[in-house]
C-alpha cells in the first residue's frame, strides 16, 4: 500500500549509509542531498558519526521518529531493523534496497512474507525487496543514475525490473521524455505494479496529476487489479503504455485443439491490455517513442502532413505511417498550394509530403505550418528538420517551439541532427518539447497508438441469449469433450448459427440425415478428436449410394462412435476459440481459418465478456483483415455478424466457465451469413 510517508517524506534515514558512493548505502545519501531533500537526513552506520555531512548512528535505537526508512543492509538484518522501526521510530515507509530474498530460495521468501506481516500490522507501506528505489519530486532515494528531472508535467513510471528501469529512463531522457513519479517495486512483497497503479487511479486529480503512465511489468500477479485501475485511468484522460516481458509460449503444453496451441500467457496479456486500452510496446525505444507521443497534442484524425527538407526521411515515414493504417493526403487546395509555394525557394514542393528543400528558412518553415493548421485538410504535421553542420539551425528550432505551443493540430518534431546541432536540440529539449529523433520509429509508435482502442464497457452483452438455460446445460453435462448435440444446444441458445447437423450409428439413420438435411451434405467422425488427421471428414456426399458408402468407410476408423451428418457450407473460412486462462478468465481468439490460423497463427485475441467495440477491434487488427473485407475480386465476409458471433461467444463463456476449451474451426462465411461448421467444447467441472 502506497502512503503519503513514501512520496512525501518529512525525514528520511538510510541504514547501511557510507561514504563510499560506490556502495548503494553511499550513492543514494549522494542522490538525496545532490536533489535537495527538504526533510530531515539521517544515517545508520556504526563505524562513522557522520555519513556525508549527515549524522550517522550506531543503530535505529538512537534515531528520533523517521518517517521512510531505506535499507541497504544485508537481507538477514532487514526483519529486526524493521521492527524495530515501526514500533520505537514510527516509521510507515520503508524501501528495500538490499536482494537476497524471494528471488533467490525458499528461505528468502519465508523472510519477505515475515517482513510484510510486520510491516501491514502497523499499516505501513513496503517497495522492493530488490529494487533500486523510488523517485519523486520529494526526494531521488535511488542507488542509480541518471536521475531525470522530476514534474508533474512528466509521466509516471513503475517498474518491475531495477536494471530496466534506468535503461528506460535512459532512453527516455535524450527525446526530452520528462518523468514525475519513478517507482522500482522489486520483487513486490508487499507492492506490485498493480498495487502502484491503483494508487495512482485513486488519488487522481485532474489537471494536477501527471497524465501520462508508462509500465515494465514481469509479472502480472493481480489481473482484474490491473484492468480496473487502467481502464479507471483513461477513462479520466490519462494515457498509458506497458512492456510486458516474456512474450514467448510460456511452458508448451500438449493441447488437444487449435485454440490450446494458440493461446498461452502472452495472449491473455495482450487480450488485457486491448480491454484496458493500454498500449502495448516491445522494447524500450518504442516504449519511450510512444510516451513521448503522449506529450504531444492528440492526433484526432487519420491524415497526416509531412513537412521536410530531405526526401529520405520523408519517403520512409510516409511508408511507416500508410503501413500502419494512417494517411499522407494529396493537398487538393490548389489556391492555397499555389499561395504557399510563391513564399517558398523555387524547386519546392507542396505536394505531401511538403518538400521546403536544404535551404529552407524558419520563416518558410512558418509558413508552411500555418497552411497546414489553417488551409489544408490535414489532422497534424511531422516535421522533419535536421541539419549538415554548414550553419546554425537554432531559429528554425525556437520557431517550431512556438508553432507547438500555439498551434490546435499536433506537431511531431523529427530533429535527428543530434551531434552537429546537439545544443540547439538541447535548447529545443529544454523548453519542454519532445523529439523524435528517428522518423520510422516515430510513425510506427504513432500507428502503435491510434490503432489501440479505448477501454471497453463494462456491461455484458445479453440480447437474445438465454443465459438460464446455458447454466441448465452446463450443470448437467459431464466432464470432457462434448457430443455434437450438447455443442449444438449451447450454440442455439446463445445464438451462435451452426450448420444443420445430425448424428447417425447406423446406415439408416445416415441415409434418412441426410434427406432431412438436403443434398450435398459432409461426413465426419464422432469420437476422434482430430478428425482430419485420421482421414474422418468426407467433403460434397451428393447422393444415398455416397451416404452408404461413406459411412461404413467412417465407421471404420478406430475410436469412431458414430457418424455426424451436416449441411454442406460455402464461404471464407473464418476460426473462434477460446481457454480459460487462470487469473485472467476466458481468452477468446479469433482469426481466418485454414493456413491462416494453422501456420501464420494470424490471430487476435480478447478477454471474455467482449463488447461489439472490442470485437471489431480484434478482427481488424487481424493482418487478414482486407481479405474479410474483400479484396480484388474475392467477397468479402459479413464483419458484423462475425463481430456478433464474437461477442455471444463471450457471453457464452461469461456463463459458462467449466468450458475450459471451445474451438469453431471453421466458420464459414460469405456477405450475408457465418455458419460454424464444426465445434469442439471441453467442459471441466
Amino acid at each position: 500500500m502506497i502512503n503519503d510517508k513514501l512520496l512525501h517524506p518529512e525525514s528520511i534515514v538510510v541504514v547501511g549509509a557510507s561514504n563510499n558512493t560506490g556502495k548503494p548505502g553511499g550513492k543514494i545519501v549522494k542522490n538525496l542531498l545532490d536533489h535537495q531533500f527538504k526533510g530531515d537526513l539521517f544515517a545508520i552506520n556504526p563505524h562513522e558519526s557522520q555519513v556525508q555531512g549527515i549524522p550517522s548512528f550506531e543503530d535505529v535505537g538512537e534515531l528520533p521518529d523517521v518517517d521512510l526508512a531505506i535499507l541497504a543492509i544485508p537481507a538477514k538484518h532487514c526483519l529486526k531493523t524493521i521492527t524495530q522501526l515501526v514500533e520505537e521510530n514510527n516509521t510507515k515507509a520503508f524501501i528495500i534496497i538490499s536482494a537476497g530474498f524471494g528471488e533467490t530460495d525458499e528461505a528468502g521468501k519465508e523472510l519477505e512474507k515475515k517482513i510484510v506481516e510486520v510491516i501491514e500490522k502497523h499499516d505501513a507501506c513496503l517497495i522492493g525487496p530488490n529494487c533500486i528505489g523510488v523517485m519523486t519530486p520529494s526526494h531521488a532515494s535511488v542507488f542509480t543514475t541518471p536521475i531525470p528531472e522530476l514534474t508533474p508535467e512528466g509521466c509516471d513510471f513503475i517498474s518491475g525490473s531495477g536494471a530496466t528501469a534506468v535503461f528506460i529512463i535512459e532512453s527516455g531522457i535524450p527525446k526530452g521524455l520528462r518523468f514525475a513519479n519513478v517507482f522500482s517495486v522489486g520483487n513486490s512483497a508487499q507492492t506490485g505494479v498493480e498495487d502502484v497503479l491503483a494508487y495512482l487511479d485513486e488519488n487522481y486529480e485532474d489537471g494536477v496529476s501527471p497524465r501520462v503512465k508508462l509500465l515494465y511489468i514481469e509479472n502480472i500477479n493481480n489481473p482484474d487489479k490491473l484492468l480496473l485501475h487502467a481502464t479507471s485511468l483513461i477513462r479520466k484522460g490519462c494515457k498509458i503504455a506497458a512492456i510486458k516481458a516474456g512474450s514467448s509460449s510460456a511452458g508448451s503444453r500438449a493441447a488437444s485443439s487449435h485454440t490450446g496451441a494458440l493461446t498461452s500467457s502472452d495472449a491473455a496479456v495482450e487480450a488485457l491490455f486491448r480491454k484496458a486500452g493500454i498500449v502495448r510496446c516491445y522494447g524500450r525505444e518504442e516504449l519511450t517513442t510512444v510516451a513521448s507521443v503522449f506529450m504531444c497534442k492528440e492526433l484526432e484524425g487519420d491524415k497526416l502532413a509531412i513537412i521536410t527538407h530531405a526526401g529520405g526521411p520523408g519517403v520512409m515515414l510516409t511508408d511507416a505511417l500508410e503501413s500502419g493504417g494512417l494517411k499522407i493526403p494529396e493537398i487538393e487546395d490548389v489556391p492555397a498550394k499555389s499561395a504557399l509555394l510563391e513564399k517558398l525557394f523555387p524547386g519546392s514542393s507542396v505536394e505531401n509530403p511538403i518538400d521546403f528543400l536544404a535551404t529552407g528558412t524558419a520563416e518558410q518553415l512558418g509558413h508552411i505550418i500555418d497552411a497546414c493548421e489553417n488551409d489544408f485538410d490535414v489532422d497534424g504535421m511531422a516535421v522533419i528538420f535536421g541539419s549538415p553542420g554548414l550553419f546554425p539551425i537554432g531559429d528554425v528550432y525556437d520557431l517550431l517551439s512556438e508553432k507547438m505551443k500555439v498551434c490546435k493540430k499536433p506537431i511531431y518534431p523529427i530533429l535527428p541532427s543530434i551531434i552537429n546541432v546537439k545544443e540547439d536540440v538541447a535548447h529545443f529539449l529544454a523548453r519542454g518539447n519532445v523529439n523524435f529523433p528517428d522518423e520510422v520509429l516515430l510513425g510506427r509508435a504513432l500507428t502503435k497508438v491510434m490503432n489501440t482502442a479505448k477501454p471497453s464497457a463494462n456491461n455484458v452483452f445479453t440480447d437474445g441469449i438465454k443465459t438460464d438455460e446455458i447454466r441448465k446445460i452446463i450443470d448437467t453435462t459431464e466432464n470432457g469433450y462434448q457430443p455434437p448435440e450438447i455443442i449444438h444446444k449451447l450454440f442455439a441458445v446463445a445464438g451462435i448459427p451452426m450448420v444443420k447437423e445430425l448424428v447417425a450409428t447406423s446406415e439408416s439413420e445416415a441415409v434418412l440425415a441426410a434427406l432431412s438435411i438436403g443434398f450435398p451434405v459432409v461426413m465426419k467422425v464422432v469420437g476422434p478428436v482430430h478428425k482430419t488427421e485420421v482421414g474422418g471428414v468426407v467433403l460434397n456426399v451428393r447422393n444415398v449410394n455416397e451416404v452408404r458408402k461413406e459411412f461404413h468407410h467412417l465407421f471404420q476408423i478406430e475410436g469412431t462412435e458414430g457418424v455426424l451428418i451436416a449441411q454442406m457450407a460455402s464461404g471464407t473460412e473464418l476460426f473462434l476459440g477460446a481457454s480459460y486462462e487462470p487469473d485472467f478468465g476466458h481468452v477468446v481468439l479469433c482469426g481466418m481459418g485454414g493456413i491462416y490460423v494453422e501456420v501464420l497463427k494470424d490471430v487476435s485475441s480478447g478477454l471474455a465478456p467482449l463488447s461489439h467495440a472490442e470485437a471489431h477491434s480484434m478482427i481488424e487488427g487481424l493482418k487478414s483483415y482486407r481479405i474479410l473485407q474483400g479484396f480484388r475480386k474475392q467477397k468479402g465476409v459479413n464483419i458484423e455478424k462475425f463481430a456478433d458471433i464474437l461477442v455471444r461467444l463471450s457471453t457464452l463463456l461469461r456463463f459458462a466457465t467449466e468450458i475450459k476449451e471451445l474451438d469453431i474451426n471453421p466458420l464459414l462465411g460469405n456477405e450475408n451469413e457465418i455458419l460454424a461448421v464444426d465445434a469442439r467444447i471441453r467442459i471441466e467441472k
